[in-house]
């Protein structure tokens, strides 16, 4: 079964649009585990817009399920994961000025640097992921760079769908096998939501987890967030 990490950084948004502490991060964090959930996603930025480090720092002991942090591995943020320790670390190639991210990396350009990066990972015992397009060339030079697994990225394949392109999963589809081949593990994250998801999981083989954050928040607002959790998690057991 493909297991669901929420990523909370909207609920941070909503906080610290307001100041204070409501709503609370760290308190939807447990709830949406106790909903369901099969692990919690955050995404913490330079200019902490939305989950602060102080909030991943708080969130560890509260996450029993599995805490994946994703984020560009500058100095800062490479401190935060060594300190903390999360299950998962997911490097993406965000610019400091991005509203979120709209790429994954090139992995033969930047072999060594993310090489160098994820052997200090691994050695905390830390599980490794890398944003990647769906293009088997970035598929096949992750693996040069000892991560364990990629997630990609699917904004592509939600702009298509919502157009009426269902072909658009093909290349998540090939780069899933090939990646599934050369012995690396599989997410998927970026704009998924309860319309295109079931499609998704149906046509793309070997896939494990999906961070998804802005749509199920969105969502959540419509149906109530325990009945999106277990809609998303139907959809991942039974495919559709």
């Amino acid at each position: 079964m493909v297991k669901l990490s929420v990523n909370i950084n909207k609920i941070a948004t909503l906080r610290n649009a307001r100041g204070g502490n409501f709503p609370d991060p760290l308190l939807f964090a447990e709830k949406i585990q106790d909903m369901g959930a099969d692990g919690i996603t955050v995404h913490p930025r330079p200019d902490e817009r939305h989950i602060r480090y102080d909030d991943v720092r708080k969130l560890r002991p509260l996450v029993w399920t599995e805490l994946n942090v994703e984020g560009n591995p500058i100095p800062k943020f490479l401190e935060l994961v060594k300190e903390v320790k999360p299950d998962q670390v997911t490097l993406v190639p965000d610019d400091p000025n991005q509203i979120t991210s709209d790429h994954g990396w090139d992995t033969v350009k930047y072999r060594d640097y993310l090489h160098d990066i994820i052997s200090d990972l691994k050695a905390l015992g830390i599980r490794t992921s890398i944003f990647v397009d769906p293009v088997i060339e970035m598929v096949e030079g992750a693996v040069h760079t000892g991560t364990d697994r990629v997630e990609l990225y699917t904004e592509s394949y939600a702009r298509e769908f919502a157009r009426g392109n269902p072909t658009a999963v093909e290349p998540y589809r090939r780069a899933a096998i090939r990646a599934h081949e050369l012995g690396l593990g599989i997410n998927a994250g970026h704009d998924l939501n309860l319309d295109n998801i079931g499609y998704f999981v149906q046509n793309v083989p070997h896939l494990m987890e999906v961070s998804i954050g802005h749509a199920l928040i969105v969502e959540a607002l419509w149906f109530g967030m325990e009945n999106v959790i277990a809609k998303y998690q139907h959809i991942l057991k039974h495919g559709q």
